[in-house]
């Protein structure tokens, strides 16, 4: 077994066991490289830095009952690649609302405009929703995210070579899918 191996498995069995030392140790070391691969998908320290320190206070909190099957550093990152994605969804969210939120004296959209943007918004969720899984996933981290092919790489631990085909497969499987609601298009 591997050195690091032995002391992180240490580590978790001590912070279990509410060992603040261990806990501090393991804080230690793993902060900022986590704060570094959040801060590549969030392009903000200051966020990066909350999301981790969330993720730390959950690994503290959640002690006794952690789910750690593989390493801790796995763990960890796995957690703070998905609190990540959870926090830019949320900014998605926030983003397009804001276009419903119209001031006083913006004209509202009607109701025939708001019925085909709805349906063009089921129809493109649901055709992003029947991609593959890591299709998707690099899809929505291109698109949704607005992360660059290598922070996507970097954040899921794959080739830019292979962002690349997946996001070509993506677009491939969309414009397919989509073709009715595109310019040009057949359909309803």
């Amino acid at each position: 077994m591997h050195p690091s191996t032995v002391d992180e498995r240490d580590l978790l069995e001590r912070i279990r066991q509410g060992d603040e030392g261990a806990f501090d140790a393991v804080f230690r070391s793993h902060y900022p490289p986590l704060v570094g691969m959040a801060e590549g998908m969030l392009r903000s320290r200051a966020v990066a830095e909350e999301i981790v320190q969330d993720v730390m206070l959950a690994l503290w909190r959640r002690r006794d009952s952690l789910p750690v099957e593989e390493s801790l550093k796995a763990y960890l990152f796995r957690a703070t690649r998905n609190r990540a994605l959870n926090h830019l969804r949320h900014v998605r969210v926030e983003r397009q609302g804001e276009p419903y939120v119209a001031a006083p004296t913006e004209k509202a959209p009607t109701a025939p405009s708001l019925l085909v943007e709805e349906e063009i918004d089921v129809a493109v969720r649901e055709a992003i929703g029947e991609l593959p899984d890591r299709c998707r996933e690099v899809f929505e981290l291109s698109r949704v995210h607005g992360l660059r092919y290598a922070e996507i790489a970097s954040a899921l631990g794959i080739s830019v070579k292979t962002v690349e085909a997946q996001m070509g497969k993506a677009l491939r499987i969309l414009r397919n899918r989509l073709a009715a609601w595109l310019p040009g298009g057949t359909g309803a």
